[in-house]
């Protein structure tokens, strides 16, 4: 049996209207997505690029979306996506359109970098604050998006089991 490799497409929503991120379905932007891709390239890239592809992961209040498509036609995928200019969600139509950030082979790797992307994001909004109150809340935000191990419930155990 064949293993059929993915291609997983990190983006962002960008839009000058904030409500519209919190309106936007993945239905939507997939629609939005097969029909860049259909002026683009036509039928023929529009069938290579449907075989496996999905919105995987659509957040909307941050406007991050995962697409997955097949390796072979990552890259039809990706030169389609700055064609989307409007997402139509409940029959309204929002102007806004898709930043690629990343490429990646697994999920794991896309979630990687979106963390570290947020973390330069947190980075240049704490150099652009105004007051003390701002600067406190982009460092308690920018010390929550770290690694942490989690801790045994007793608190007293070590990993490996020695004093």
């Amino acid at each position: 049996m064949v293993r059929f490799k993915n291609r997983y497409v990190l983006c962002e929503v960008v839009s000058e209207d904030p409500q519209c991120r919190q309106c936007i379905e993945d239905r939507a932007v997939g629609l939005a997505v097969r029909d860049a891709i259909s002026r683009v390239h036509g039928d023929f890239g529009l069938a290579c690029c449907s075989i496996s592809f999905t919105v995987k992961y659509l957040n909307a209040y941050t406007g991050t979306v995962l697409l997955r498509c097949r390796k072979d036609s990552y890259r039809m995928l990706c030169s389609a996506l700055p064609f989307v200019r409007q997402l139509e969600s409940r029959n309204q139509r929002y102007p806004c359109f898709l930043n690629t950030l990343h490429v990646g082979g697994t999920i794991r790797t896309c979630q990687k970098f979106l963390i570290e992307y947020n973390r330069r994001q947190l980075l240049l909004l704490l150099q652009n604050c105004t007051n003390e109150e701002e600067r406190r809340c982009v460092q308690k935000s920018l010390l929550s998006c770290s690694f942490t191990e989690e801790q045994c419930p007793s608190g007293n155990e070590d990993d490996d089991g020695t004093e």
